[in-house]
């Protein structure tokens, strides 16, 4: 066990001490995201944007710059294309055409008839230009359309569970625990979406609705890894009523640091594997969960707890507390 303990027992590092650095490196990396955000924007996909997405399959390696020259000059506005996994698989998508004609032509399901028609005017333009510049078979093996309100319902829908969460985990650390612990939590899960969001926003990796799952699922492990944490706070609040605060922090991160270390290293290395072996599919998706696991581990040891700190939270939780002494 000891080959495999990646913290020695009985660790005293100052944490707390590093809380104005910690603070500060934070600040700047949330407003630096914040202004990503708004100036440069998110990378969007198919989802959030609207339009076509095929997949096809070439014989042999794909020659993307014929595919690029060919498709660019078909009228079809902005088309973007790239490997999909391998040479011999290519993504292409073709931003949203216009569906008024094909709505205003259909009493049932206007939009899904627009949507509809404006992908089989993309495939149809698009599939013989490519077999005729491109020598061998051409498979197509998905099409898929998202349409305009579609894809803002998706937006809005997005944004209100990311909401929802970080708002449930507040009433939920609130009532374990005290409001003190769940500004805390809070204000480190805020921290973590708002850096996730800017990470994209500066390596331009697509956004879409699998990113928002990521998220969603970095709350509730940032969530777990702050609990822990919380967890040894609130037992050592009650067994050592003499110890400063401060103190009393450092010791709780430090007798959580081997778990958590353990927890994000594990995990680290499970989505490695996805990272480079899963395909460009989950590719996103991964990178997304590799950064949450990261922020959150850095959120719940130098953000929430320290948190405590300047909220001064209460000592007297129960009236069953251990009055031991605090050692020397």
């Amino acid at each position: 066990m000891k080959l495999l303990r990646l913290v020695p027992h009985g660790t005293t590092f100052k944490f707390v001490d590093k809380r104005y650095f910690a603070f500060a490196g934070s600040a700047v990396a949330v407003v630096a995201s914040i202004i990503l955000f708004f100036s440069t924007g998110l990378n969007y996909g198919i989802d959030f944007r609207g339009g076509t997405v095929l997949e096809i399959r070439t014989e042999g390696p794909a020659d993307l710059e014929t595919i690029r020259s060919v498709t660019g000059n078909l009228g079809l506005g902005d088309v973007q294309i790239q490997e999909f996994g391998s040479p011999d698989h290519v993504m292409i998508r073709v931003e949203l055409q216009d569906t008024d004609a094909a709505k205003a032509s259909s009493e049932e399901a206007p939009e899904a008839a627009g949507a509809e028609q404006a992908q089989q005017k993309v495939v149809a333009i698009i599939s013989p230009a490519i077999d005729e510049a491109t020598s061998g078979t051409i498979e197509y093996l998905r099409t898929e359309v998202v349409g305009p309100t579609v894809s803002g319902e998706l937006v809005r829908t997005g944004i209100q569970a990311v909401v929802a969460a970080v708002l449930l985990m507040l009433f939920y650390i609130w009532f374990r625990f005290e409001w003190q612990f769940s500004l805390g939590a809070v204000v480190a899960l805020t921290h973590d979406v708002i850096l996730t969001i800017g990470i994209f926003a500066i390596t331009r990796i697509e956004f879409n609705l699998s990113i928002i799952a990521a998220i969603l699922t970095i709350v509730g492990y940032s969530m777990n890894d702050t609990v822990v944490v919380y967890d040894r706070v609130r037992e050592n609040l009650r067994k050592y009523k003499k110890m400063p605060l401060k103190d009393l922090l450092d010791q709780s991160i430090n007798d959580t640091l081997s778990r958590t270390t353990m927890t994000s290293v594990s995990t680290l290395l499970a989505l490695g594997g996805l990272y480079i072996f899963g395909g460009e599919a989950i590719r996103g998706f991964t990178f997304a969960m590799m950064w949450g696991v990261v922020v959150g581990t850095y959120s719940s040891i130098f953000v929430a707890a320290p948190m405590l700190l300047l909220t001064d939270v209460k000592r007297d939780w129960s009236s069953e507390a251990s009055k031991s002494v605090a050692p020397a």
